[in-house]
């Protein structure tokens, strides 16, 4: 039927996106909420309902995909986001997936390639042409997301005390992150230490303090540009762990808010060797497409690209 929708949804540690779309590709309807991460957020069930609800009572809504973080990879919280997607939609043919999975289906419409994610966490992700997945990282703050912007985050705050006491060369970034956060340097670890304790999602917060360093680098503070190198070298190294098993073939792309910064990206692809593939579909994108497949839509080229206009078009609406 031509009046048939589906709905993607795209969850991650600092947001989510929900968007209902035609047969065309077309998205009618888009929400954004905060993150929906179970391992570090004991509210994240709230949030996806809150973020779902416009949604849960829509008249011919056919199919849900639902790429959520962590999904695959603690059994007890897979079984809980399962559960909310079956009680939100329990009449829809539901698909559940885990977030990087669908970005990765989206960025190579489904075809054999490696994907590199870093945003509040980050992984690598390579399917090849068999459709048989493989991932390198992903395993969390406390344990690795080198690369990520909660890493950089991090290791900022930590490059900044280091060149206040003097144990590492001064850095622009210091008054960078002060002005932003509003902290009197001169009060400089009381207000950080208070900045810090206070973090209602202390992932999130910090993570957000990589787009600092890219100000900082872009402006030509040396300490910010070897960090978002370092960076990329810890990226690369995901890519280079699982390059061999997508038949030969290295294409790569790139998802996640951290790549918003053009001097990780040049950095990586220096890393890498190779100059990333433009992804066909923004994960959101990828949601959708894999709501289409399990109806056996058409996906040909001409989708692809529709689809891709109206997730763009819909992200800078809201």
């Amino acid at each position: 039927m031509s009046g048939e929708l589906i709905l993607g949804i795209d969850g991650g540690g600092s947001k989510i996106i929900v968007s209902l779309a035609e047969r065309s590709g077309k998205i009618r309807q888009t929400s954004v909420g905060t993150g929906v991460n179970p391992m570090d957020n004991p509210d994240w069930r709230a949030e996806l309902e809150r973020s779902i609800a416009p949604f849960v009572h829509q008249p011919d809504l056919v199919a849900v995909a639902a790429a959520l973080p962590a999904y695959g990879e603690v059994a007890e919280l897979s079984r809980l986001q399962e559960d909310a997607i079956r009680a939100a939609f329990p009449s829809a043919r539901r698909t559940i997936l885990n977030d990087v999975d669908a970005a990765h289906f989206g960025a190579f419409a489904g075809q054999a390639g490696i994907l590199i994610l870093s945003g509040t966490g980050s992984m690598a992700w390579a399917r090849d042409s068999a459709g048989h997945s493989s991932r390198s990282g992903g395993w969390g703050d406390l344990i690795g997301d080198e690369g990520s912007s909660y890493w950089i985050g991090r290791l900022a705050l930590n490059l900044v005390s280091q060149s206040l006491d003097g144990r590492s060369p001064a850095t622009t970034l210091a008054r960078i992150i002060f002005d932003h956060l509003q902290i009197d340097q001169a009060d400089a670890m009381n207000g950080l230490g208070r900045w810090a304790s206070a973090l209602a999602k202390p992932r999130s917060g910090i993570a957000a303090l990589a787009r600092l360093v890219d100000r900082a680098a872009r402006d030509g503070d040396e300490p910010s540009r070897q960090l978002l190198e370092q960076a990329a070298g810890e990226l690369a190294r995901h890519y280079h762990a699982i390059a061999d098993r997508c038949d030969g073939n290295g294409d790569w792309t790139y998802a996640g808010g951290t790549f918003s910064s053009a001097v990780l990206l040049e950095a990586l692809e220096q890393s890498i060797g190779k100059a990333a593939t433009a992804p066909k579909l923004p994960p959101i994108g990828g949601a959708l497409l894999v709501a289409a497949q399990t109806l056996g839509w058409s996906r040909d080229e001409d989708w692809l690209e529709h689809t891709a206009a109206s997730s763009h078009a819909a992200m800078t609406q809201t």
